[in-house]
């Protein structure tokens, strides 16, 4: 009996590890983001502050989820500008990381932007409660700038944005906002 507990404890505690380990490895759901979105933030760039109104959509899809937001920035001479973007975000094989497919691709199929074209090479993970979208692009110089938006829940199910932008490694935007949930 003491010979079967020394081979069946270790088996036992590597079990339990393996079993604790895969579910520490799942990834966050998309569910509690799943929404509509209204807010406004403030752009701390360039030693200005602007406004800015801000709308998200996030809609859950048979592959993964989507996003859709929009933002009028208010310029200083009283202009308006509506920038709009809208992905895809399907599961990869790295639990609680997310692919974009952000345009059709020769046989019709959504596909991944090309960074050495120019465009944004786009992936999303969800951790802490936290939905982040990274979008890297490479610049004509060869150098490259991160986009990173960060959209956390708090208890009332609004999201908490902050966007920040880097060159090179060099922090050179800062945005901050409140988004309630629609």
């Amino acid at each position: 009996m003491k010979a079967l507990r020394t081979i069946y404890l270790p088996v036992l505690v590597a079990v339990i590890l393996l079993v604790g380990g895969v579910s520490a490895a799942r990834a966050e759901s998309i569910d509690p983001f799943i929404g509509e979105y209204h807010g406004a933030a403030i752009d701390y760039g360039q030693d200005e502050l602007k406004a800015r109104d801000l709308d998200v959509s996030i809609k859950q899809n048979a592959k993964g989820f989507s996003i859709d937001w929009s933002t009028v920035i208010y310029k200083d001479d009283g202009r308006e500008k509506l920038a709009k973007l809208s992905i895809d975000f399907y599961e990869s094989d790295r639990p609680g990381i997310y692919g974009s497919a952000m345009r059709t691709g020769l046989f019709g199929k959504r596909v991944p932007n090309d960074p050495m074209q120019g465009e944004p090479f786009v992936w999303a993970r969800i951790v802490n409660g936290t939905l982040t979208v990274h979008a890297l692009y490479i610049t004509e110089n060869g150098g490259y700038e991160m986009q990173v938006y960060d959209r956390t829940l708090d208890q009332d199910g609004n999201i908490d944005l902050v966007f920040e932008r880097f060159r090179d490694g060099e922090a050179i935007r800062a945005i901050k906002g409140k988004l309630e949930r629609q």
